[in-house]
């Protein structure tokens, strides 16, 4: 398996140029559209609180870029099909700049998953998991600024606090251990390199992102989830002073499951089969940016994005993506 190579040097703070002004930060697309993480920096003693609130439903099974039935998952010498699965998260998150160079970001999950089946009896049943995630500490290296523009790296450390041993009621007996999907955590600590750029006119701005996901090690079930690469590209356009609007495409690759869970037969359900957990995907997503003026609220930002794929193509079986949603509240003093 090839590793994602972005390499981080702090050598490049040799290379800082900054103009002293805060970039975009007092206009409403100041900041990213709200699905994007560590997407700017702040300036020395400056703080920032966040509540992220994240909805995706998928529905049916895709294998390569072609729908499957159920009857077709379940022909494929299966038990059990999944036939729709819900992510919600709750995510909290805190900023500080002790200079101006450098942002510290933490990242805090709280994650539920619910899953339909299907039986090849034709029994239906759910399972449905809940808890802390993996958390995220993350800092952010300004190595330019200027009137108009920025760049900096993200490096980040996910810290494996989620659990990977949940358990359910399934056919298959009680309190039997779920598959992959329905795992809270990763079970492994995971570097998080990344680069990020900003740019701005008098009433538009551009961003790119480029992140990954480094699993590091096996985790103590016996597997490894596979690397991530993301690729994002933005841009929003400012209406007034208080709020903007985005259009974002996101692109992202996942990796197969390295190792096994001895404890899930894989050819019982396809979300057991880790040779069937990679894929590529590609989403087109609609954001609005407010940022509250005056009053009591005032410097309070309120943000939403919303979309769904365009491309999908899965190493399957696999449930398929329908649509995903971030709802966001910010402030910065």
């Amino acid at each position: 398996m090839k590793k994602i190579s972005i390499f981080l040097s702090f050598s490049l703070l040799n290379f800082v140029k900054s103009s002293g002004q805060d970039l975009l930060s007092p206009r409403p697309d100041g900041h990213a559209p709200i699905g994007v993480m560590g997407d700017h920096t702040h300036k020395a003693g400056e703080w920032m609180l966040s509540y992220r609130y994240m909805f995706m439903e998928m529905e049916g099974n895709r294998s390569g870029t072609n729908q499957l039935t159920h009857q077709e998952v379940l022909n494929q010498g299966f038990m059990v099909t999944p036939t729709s699965m819900s992510m919600e998260m709750h995510m909290l998150g805190a900023m500080y700049a002790p200079s101006d160079q450098l942002t510290l970001m933490a990242m805090v999950p709280f994650t539920s998953f619910t899953m339909d089946h299907l039986t090849r009896m034709g029994g239906m049943f759910t399972t449905e998991t809940e808890g802390l995630g993996d958390i995220r500490l993350s800092s952010l290296l300004k190595i330019y600024e200027d009137d108009s523009q920025s760049i900096h790296l993200n490096a980040g450390l996910s810290i494996p606090t989620g659990s990977i041993t949940e358990r359910g009621n399934t056919p298959a007996g009680a309190n039997s251990k779920l598959p992959y999907p329905m795992q809270l955590g990763s079970g492994t600590f995971d570097l998080l390199p990344g680069i990020t750029y900003l740019t701005q006119s008098d009433n538009w701005s551009w961003g790119a992102q480029l992140s990954g996901t480094i699993r590091l090690g096996q985790n103590d079930e016996g597997y490894t989830l596979g690397d991530r690469l993301n690729g994002t590209l933005w841009a929003a356009r400012q209406w007034n002073h208080w709020l903007s609007t985005s259009i974002r495409i996101k692109a992202s690759k996942w990796d197969n499951i390295d190792g096994a869970d001895t404890d899930l037969n894989p050819n019982m359900i396809p979300t057991a089969n880790t040779a069937l957990r990679g894929g590529e995907r590609i989403d087109a997503l609609l954001g609005l940016n407010i940022v509250i003026p005056s009053g009591p609220l005032a410097g309070h930002r309120l943000a939403v994005e919303a979309g769904a794929p365009i491309y999908q193509s899965l190493n399957g079986p696999q449930l398929e993506t329908d649509w995903l949603m971030t709802i966001g509240w910010q402030l910065a003093w």
